[in-house]
């Protein structure tokens, strides 16, 4: 699954480029309390009059016990296309550490826009492949399917706020049994970064955004429910966007996450962004 990170990302590209730019790159890194670290590229290009193409790739460490690393490598690629007031986008990518935890995925949505709000209803159909990891002669693998369908938008409250929403449900074609893998157990960290935080069961997140000027604080709470662990996790992040140049910002984050079964985490990240025109 793209995270949500990533969804953001491509979100400000994309409106960054209906701003009036012809094209946007951007990258930066991220880094948690729970020895987690993510490196990542993002861009957007207009292809043709309200088409946009969106795409990011992205490597991530995570150390979630002293017996065990991961390396995520992810990709993803997306279309959007309005007619005005409708439009649709059409999306794909991977996530993945094949040692370990794999999912190709597959995405759509509709969505209606004008001025003031954007609603979108939207679907997803991932493909897994975990491996049990720490058993080295025999490792086991496991192929099962999640389908999903959720809901976002956005509401322009006055000139230099916005409100944003989202949410998620998925519905997985395997029953998760309890885990008695001491190596998979550490892989339910509570780290955002962590590869087996890809596995929800729902999600859903609510955002407020200032604008002052050129400048713009967006405060985020979210929640997400793991597939295997059923446990819940609470995050509130903090984003401040900033004018570097004419065609270029930076946006700096602060975040803190709370599970009541792995117990809580911090993270920071930097990112810039460049626009120019083709």
């Amino acid at each position: 699954m793209v995270s949500a990170r990533y969804l953001l990302l491509l979100l400000v590209s994309a409106q960054a480029l209906a701003a009036g730019g012809d094209y946007m790159i951007g990258g930066g890194v991220e880094t948690d309390t729970a020895s987690s670290t993510s490196v990542a590229a993002v861009g957007s290009v207009g292809i043709a009059k309200s088409t946009w193409l969106s795409g990011s790739v992205a490597t991530n460490s995570s150390e979630p016990s002293r017996r065990l690393r991961t390396r995520t490598t992810l990709w993803d690629l997306e279309l959007d296309h309005s007619f005005g007031a409708v439009g649709f986008r059409l999306g794909g990518g991977y996530w993945g550490d094949p040692d370990v935890l794999e999912s190709h995925d597959a995405r759509a949505s509709l969505y209606w826009q004008n001025d003031v709000a954007m609603l979108s209803g939207e679907a997803e159909s991932r493909r897994f492949r975990l491996t049990t990891p720490g058993i080295r002669f025999a490792p086991r693998e496991f192929p099962f399917d999640a389908d999903g369908l959720g809901v976002s938008g956005r509401i322009h409250v006055g000139d230099n706020l916005t409100f944003r929403f989202s949410g998620m449900k998925y519905d997985y074609n395997v029953d998760f049994r309890p885990i008695d893998n001491q190596d998979v157990i550490d892989l339910l960290s509570v780290s955002r970064l962590s590869l087996i935080n890809s596995l929800v069961d729902s999600r859903a997140l609510v955002a407020l955004a200032v604008n002052n000027g050129d400048k713009r604080w967006e405060f985020d709470l979210a929640t997400r429910k793991g597939a295997i662990d059923r446990d819940r996790t609470n995050s509130l992040t903090v984003r401040y966007l900033l004018p570097v140049s004419g065609r270029s910002d930076i946006e700096v984050s602060l975040g803190y996450d709370s599970s009541a079964l792995y117990g809580s985490a911090t993270f920071f990240s930097v990112y810039v962004y460049l626009y120019g025109e083709t």
